[in-house]
């Protein structure tokens, strides 16, 4: 069917609800917003779903979350684990309880266990609870930092991770198998719950995920000499992050902890903000007037899932509060936990320390400094999930934390997903130890420079939406691939690596090896002077996405050189 057919259908078919045919006779006369909602179904991708939320089959409304459960129900029963069950959590998104339910009423009409939280709850622990019930797979309802009028839907698979390589294209094959939406199965809640097909969780899972997190706890004593003097403001961002982010920080003592009263409490518009996202600075507006009235040492943000952590710290000489970007938030988590693990003897034998390919170079040069394996993957957090999988089975390498540029890390084992609310509670300690040496976080972060190198990163977007603006994407991407440039100004491209190709380029002698990670659309330029650029089109909105990094003698020469660099790129584009 075209998009007009599929139109009419949603129209006149009995199976879709009078509500979301009123809604479609209101576009009646608008044949551009017609197409748009029904050019297409709204792809399953390798992490689920995500989209604007509405009627129509290139949208999130409960027709296309049944759907796409449906095929995730046929690829569970043809794996043989319906009898473990999944576990279900959702964000404070428009439509997200609902979108949670249906899920969950889908797959217990196909026999399938279904473990719901009993109000929202934040990303990681989804990775936690599925793996701590034993779970085949696990469904969060999310769409992140994304604007208030999306949402999305993310699968995980029993090692807690999003799924990766094969089951992502496997479940996605399923999932477009699913044609027919009168073929997509469902039941009232009443009976699904007398079946004992669907079941709450909560209390005991939160318990027993504050006890994991404690557990990356390096210096319990330094948090108890300090914890009445350090200061710290939170905001949730209207999202999950309040409840546990509150909760780990009471129990470990932390006594002077202020969150943003306007956003508090959960808020699907997302009300006081343009964006509920940590890296976008106008989002701090309210957190630093709060910090600056109570004299915090730290300001710190959680995303909507709170699977992402932002911050601000004092700097001593001027007194302002300085922003901080997922590089170096990171940084300072990571060689904290390095030094100390090292100084304490805790350090587990063969350690491991995991990033993404468009991470920040002074992760490399860091755990160079502790004799700490260092691991690239692709961009997203799964991969490193993977990673830990990996050694767990091999029983090669010890995990000990991973990180990639977007504000997400993961210290510890306990979920397989990037985890803002461990993130607060070892920035926060880490913020103690600063404290009891005379410093701020920003202090540190320059006498990692003064040590590493000035490392600084950024990105440069391109939006492009629809389907002329798919096109324009992918043939951005086919001209870079077809004539890949030899320098980037002044910085020559030492070698090209094309992740689609499997293929590193000797951009000097024309040797081609194998990248030795899964194939991606992502190309990714080596340049001299220790910078380098990368492509890659976004997964979940309509952009090209170009990642930079340099490294410079000062903040101010480092970000001299990112600008030039972004400047050339431009030029080239």
């Amino acid at each position: 069917m075209n998009y007009m057919d599929q139109y009419k259908f949603w129209l006149e078919d009995s199976y879709f609800d009078e509500g979301t045919k009123e809604e479609l006779r209101k576009i009646a006369d608008n044949p551009a917003e017609i197409e748009d909602r029904f050019y297409k179904d709204l792809a399953f991708g390798t992490g689920g779903l995500r989209g604007v939320i509405g009627a129509g089959t290139n949208r999130m409304n409960i027709y296309t979350v049944r759907k796409a459960t449906q095929g995730l129900a046929n690829y569970i029963i043809k794996q043989g684990g319906e009898k473990k069950g999944v576990a279900i959590a959702y964000d404070s998104r428009y439509y997200s309880p609902e979108f949670a339910d249906e899920a969950a009423l889908c797959l217990a009409a196909n026999g399938i266990k279904a473990y719901v939280f009993d109000e929202l709850r934040p990303t990681p622990e989804l990775s936690f609870a599925l793996r701590t019930l034993g779970c085949i797979s696990g469904i969060v309802v999310t769409a992140s930092h994304n604007p208030p009028e999306y949402n999305g839907y993310k699968v995980y698979w029993e090692d807690g991770a999003q799924v990766t390589a094969p089951k992502d294209k496997e479940i996605i094959g399923e999932v477009e198998k699913v044609t027919d939406f009168h073929t997509v199965k469902t039941m009232s809640k009443d009976d699904a719950i007398k079946a004992d097909l669907y079941r709450y969780i909560g209390e005991e899972i939160d318990v027993a995920y504050m006890k994991e997190l404690k557990k990356q706890i390096i210096h319990p004593e330094v948090i108890a000499e300090m914890a009445d003097k350090l200061k710290i403001v939170y905001t949730p961002f209207h999202g999950t992050g309040n409840k546990p982010v509150r909760r780990i920080l009471a129990e470990l003592g932390f006594q002077h902890v202020y969150v943003v009263p306007e956003q508090e409490r959960p808020d699907p518009a997302f009300t006081t903000l343009d964006y509920p996202n940590p890296e976008d600075p106008k989002a701090f507006k309210l957190a630093l007037e709060l910090a600056r009235k109570v004299d915090a040492d730290i300001v710190l943000a959680t995303d909507p899932d709170a699977d992402r952590l932002g911050i601000y710290a004092k700097d001593t000489k001027s007194g302002e509060y300085v922003s901080f970007t997922g590089n170096m938030s990171g940084m300072l988590i990571a060689e904290y936990i390095l030094r100390e693990r090292t100084a304490t003897h805790t350090m587990p034998e063969d350690p491991v320390m995991v990033s993404t390919i468009v991470t920040t170079n002074m992760a490399a040069a860091i755990a160079a400094d502790y004799g700490v394996k260092f691991v690239e993957v692709l961009t997203g957090f799964k991969y490193i999930g993977e990673q830990i999988k990996w050694m767990e089975q091999s029983g090669k390498g010890h995990y000990v934390f991973g990180l990639e540029e977007s504000y997400g890390c993961l210290a510890g084992t306990h979920a397989r997903d990037k985890d803002a609310v461990v993130a607060v509670m070892c920035l926060c300690e880490m913020a103690a130890w600063c404290k009891k040496h005379g410093q701020t976080c920003w202090d540190h972060m320059v006498e990692l420079y003064e040590k590493y190198g000035y490392y600084k990163e950024t990105q440069y977007a391109i939006t492009l939406k629809g389907i002329d603006g798919a096109a324009q994407i992918a043939e951005m991407m086919d001209k870079l691939r077809r004539n890949p440039p030899r320098s980037f100004g002044d910085l020559k491209v030492v070698e090209m690596r094309d992740y689609e190709k499997d293929q590193v380029t000797d951009m000097e002698t024309g040797k081609i090896t194998p990248t030795g990670l899964p194939k991606s659309n992502v190309l990714y330029f080596d340049l001299t002077n220790n910078s380098w650029c990368c492509a890659r089109p976004s997964g979940t909105e309509p952009k090209i996405k170009f990642y930079m990094g340099v490294k410079g003698t000062s903040l101010e020469d480092a970000q001299e050189k990112v600008d030039q660099l972004t400047a050339d790129l431009k030029v080239i584009l």
